[in-house]
């Protein structure tokens, strides 16, 4: 059987860096590259959607819809494709089917040609909204099947989603393997099947973690794929796709040759070099290895290279193993989600906090867990048992229906708060505030502050007014990189995005602690409130989700050191009850 030449969508400007940088490449950086890129003749560059938003806004104070514009401009003959979650869009809780619309059409506008839709749970009632959109305004919809393993999935149950997503009208169909768990068998047999029940073109996406994808692609390529995605080699690999310039290379003179020239996409490597170097230091050799304990975890490329980042925030790097052992029990307890977001948040977190509880599982639960164990975010694959719904949520019962059923429109309501606060300059801004109220407001009152991109660290007294923020310490022969938050116990100073501020780690009788690090998201008290042991005091935002401070005990608030935007680490004294 002969079939028709491989085509590319490269992943350099979106997924490569969301998984090997914790997606911190700036706009800035992305231009020359898109430009160098527009002549390789891709079927499409992903560049937009996914994590890139809410970082773009949350550590880069850049705007992602001037991004999107920005390159478009440069990618005149390129389609831009984007990553969308459904009825969650690009944000980690569902939105109202008026905001879905409206943020569909506005990121058409703006130079979107390529929508890939999925949903977390493969919740083809999530995804309707969104697909009927991108129908109506006539770009490229491509229906997505989050592969994943587990005793209720199978290559029958993928095959008959496909199935389902055709008689949707999908453009062309993606097989989203977000965590490189795809077997080179079972790529032939789930393309092969699809190919039997479909006429539409098959898109294949995986991730380097495992060290299988470049196997699977070519089983891939052989079973008659129609799409791969891949990255520039100095982004690919790792928790990255696998290599752009190998899988045109391999295929050169077949007869599936891409008809991309080597040449070509050696300037664009070059330029990506330059770029890598910059940004080096965001690297981390964890998400560069081949891990084939991914296999048992199954995180995605994006989360990995976000975990690490986080536990470091946490200054918990080394109990990432713990982490990774919980990880897939906690996907178990909640009926075996695919893990990709927002389900690898929401698993990913609460196997985080489940490990630095010290084995107080579900002893903190995030408000996501509570809603997805609650049924809002669609149906689980398995049922959860009656001990985990009890201990997370009670004993009510969960919703059944289409969780955005539930929800009511959203967007004129909003649309004239932000007005009201002055924080719409421009129609997109609305969304951007509907999709983040806790962090877009600073943003778009032009408050926040891009992160530095680092640099080796200085630990001189001098360069640090005295004092080092960092240093490097022996124990017993080994070498530890420790980062210096207090003296004695004192008081430490944290910056937010509206200044800095002292908040006390010394012991303070009836001190409330933060038990993790994160952003004072709400404050549900206040001074001279009377308050009882399970009462949610302070909400912190800490690793995308929303986490609970509750009362250790009854009594009276008398002080409160924090306000809402303050950020916080683990230790500080945030309230005191008498």
């Amino acid at each position: 059987m002969s079939f028709n030449p491989v085509k590319i969508t490269d992943t350099t400007l979106r997924d490569a860096h969301q998984s090997l940088i914790a997606t911190r490449l700036r706009t800035e950086d992305m231009l020359e590259l898109a430009h160098e890129i527009d002549s390789i003749g891709f079927f499409s560059v992903e560049g937009w959607g996914g994590a890139t938003f809410d970082s773009a806004i949350r550590f880069l104070n850049d705007d992602p819809w001037q991004r999107l514009r920005d390159l478009h401009e440069a990618l005149p003959h390129t389609p831009i494709q984007m990553l969308l979650r459904g009825q969650n869009l690009v944000g980690y809780r569902h939105y109202p089917d008026d905001v879905v619309e409206k943020f569909v059409e506005a990121a058409s506008r703006n130079g979107v040609g390529v929508f890939r839709v999925f949903d977390a749970l493969n919740d083809l009632r999530n995804m309707q909204k969104s697909m009927e959109t991108v129908r109506d305004i006539g770009a490229h919809l491509q229906g997505t099947i989050c592969y994943t393993t587990s005793p209720v999935h199978s290559t029958e149950g993928f095959i008959e989603m496909a199935r389902d997503l055709y008689a949707m009208e999908c453009d062309s169909i993606c097989i989203k393997d977000m965590a490189g768990l795809i077997m080179p068998e079972a790529t032939r047999d789930l393309i092969t099947g699809i190919k039997e029940e479909i006429d539409i073109p098959i898109d294949l996406h995986s991730h380097s973690t495992s060290g299988i994808s470049p196997m699977s692609y070519q089983t891939a390529i052989e079973a008659g794929v129609d799409i791969l995605d891949t990255a520039m080699s100095p982004f690919a690999m790792g928790t990255s796709q696998p290599p752009t310039e190998s899988i045109v290379a391999s295929l050169a003179g077949t007869s599936r040759d891409t008809g991309i020239d080597l040449l070509k996409l050696r300037k664009v490597r070059n330029i990506c070099l330059r770029i890598r170097t910059k940004y080096e230091t965001l690297v981390n050799p964890i998400s560069e290895r081949v891990d084939s304990d991914v296999l048992i975890y199954q995180l995605p490329g994006g989360m990995i290279s976000n975990l690490v980042s986080q536990l470091k925030e946490q200054d918990a790097l080394n109990r990432l193993e713990e982490v990774h052992q919980e990880i897939p029990r906690v996907r178990e307890d909640l009926g075996y989600p695919p893990l990709v977001t927002p389900t690898s948040q929401i698993v990913g977190t609460q196997a985080v906090l489940n490990v630095l509880m010290d084995g107080e599982r579900y002893s903190n639960v995030t408000k996501e867990v509570r809603d997805y164990v609650r049924g809002m975010y669609g149906k689980p694959p398995a049922p959860i048992s009656d001990d985990i719904r009890t201990k997370i949520i009670d004993g009510e019962e969960p919703f059944t229906g289409r969780p955005a059923d539930l929800l009511e429109p959203a967007y004129e309501k909003m649309k004239k708060e932000a007005e009201k606060e002055g924080l719409v300059h421009k129609e997109e801004d609305v969304l951007t505030y509907i999709l983040y109220p806790a962090i877009a407001p600073s943003f778009l009152r032009g408050e926040r502050k891009p992160e530095l991109i680092p640099k080796k660290a200085d630990t001189s007294a001098q360069a640090t007014g005295g004092m080092p923020a960092t240093m490097e310490v022996e124990v017993d022969g080994e070498i530890f990189a420790v980062r210096i938050l207090s003296v004695d116990g004192g008081a430490i100073e944290q910056t937010g995005a509206m200044g800095a501020k002292q908040i006390p780690r010394t012991a303070i009788e009836g001190g409330v602690k933060s038990n993790i690090q994160g952003m004072v998201l709400k404050i549900e008290t206040s001074i001279g409130a009377q308050v009882t042991a399970g009462d949610t005091l302070i909400v912190l935002e800490a690793m995308k989700m929303e986490n609970p401070i509750k009362a250790p005990a009854g009594g009276k608030v008398t002080d409160i050191f924090v306000d809402v935007g303050d950020s916080v680490q683990n230790g500080d004294v945030l309230l005191v009850i008498e």
